[in-house]
């Protein structure tokens, strides 16, 4: 609960949200950040980012249903304060690891905004391959969008 405000600041951060899903409500507020805290993290694989013991991201893979149970996808943001500095790098290939080793998922996804390049790296150099582009997929604050899938397996 000591990282509601945190949460609250980061989650309002334009550069922060612009391509995450809308799922994450706009404002972001603190009744928002304590659902997340208390429940929403609870669903899935989800983990705190931190840096220097403070809170800086998220991270988290959610399983499939049914007969995609043993897919998952992967889901982050960080701290636009925190970029390129490697953090997401080292939580992406830890949450692989502890997935992989942690749980029946054998395919871990990410469906990444054709705009975000430097997700599309990130995945890239954490070992996903790109499997397919889904044009104009995403729509989001009046705008279409690519979708670029990417997966790793076990």
């Amino acid at each position: 609960m000591s990282d509601v405000g945190r949460l609250v600041d980061i989650l309002n951060q334009p550069s922060v949200t612009q391509f995450l899903s809308t799922k994450i409500p706009s404002p972001y507020t603190k009744e928002d950040a304590t659902w997340w805290i208390q429940e929403g993290s609870k669903e899935g694989f989800i983990r705190a980012v931190e840096y220097d013991g403070e809170l800086v991201g998220c991270i988290g893979v959610n399983p499939g249903n049914f007969e995609y149970e043993r897919a998952g996808e992967v889901g982050y943001w960080l701290c636009s304060s925190h970029w390129r500095k490697g953090i997401m790098r080292d939580a992406l290939r830890q949450i692989i690891a502890l997935t992989f080793s942690n749980t029946i998922i054998e395919r871990i996804f990410a469906c990444v905004f054709s705009s975000n390049l430097a997700s599309q790296k990130l995945l890239l150099d954490a070992g996903f391959r790109q499997e397919a582009i889904l044009q104009r997929a995403i729509f989001k604050n009046g705008r279409f969008y690519d979708s670029h899938i990417f997966a790793i397996l076990r």
